[in-house]
């Protein structure tokens, strides 16, 4: 478990005991069935967080022909046929060779929109690409 997520739980049973108050007898809900709600509310807000935070950080990988270009080293992507320029950790990463790269793309802010993969490491290295 990491400290966010710590933190997360921390304050979810916080707020479910700052938020639990007795029930009067005017038509309101028992104490138990609010505490029950709110506890299920931060169950699932608890189970939210936890699948987008592991999505987030999920490793992410690109498969492609390796090849220079103007811009520097460029990868394409044999899923979208889309073209990375390489940043990151690129140590290992040969031009003309097939590659599997871990990391996440980056999206840059510049006019012509240029997409870019930030490298963390060299999965598999296929060899030469083939026509």
């Amino acid at each position: 478990m990491t400290s966010k997520q710590f933190w997360c739980c921390v304050l979810s049973v916080a707020l479910c005991i700052i938020l639990a108050k007795p029930a009067e007898a005017s038509g309101y809900p028992s104490t138990g069935a609010i505490v029950g709600g709110i506890f299920a509310v931060t169950a699932a807000v608890v189970v939210v967080a936890v699948v987008v935070i592991h999505k987030s950080t999920a490793k992410q990988t690109i498969t492609g022909c390796v090849s220079s270009g103007e811009n520097g080293i460029i990868v394409t992507d044999e899923k979208n046929r889309h073209a990375y320029v390489l940043s990151g950790n690129t140590a290992g990463i040969k031009p003309g060779d097939r590659m599997t790269l871990q990391g996440r793309k980056i999206k840059m802010k510049n006019a012509a929109k240029t997409l870019v993969w930030e490298t963390k490491k060299v999965t598999n290295d296929f060899g030469v690409c083939q026509p």
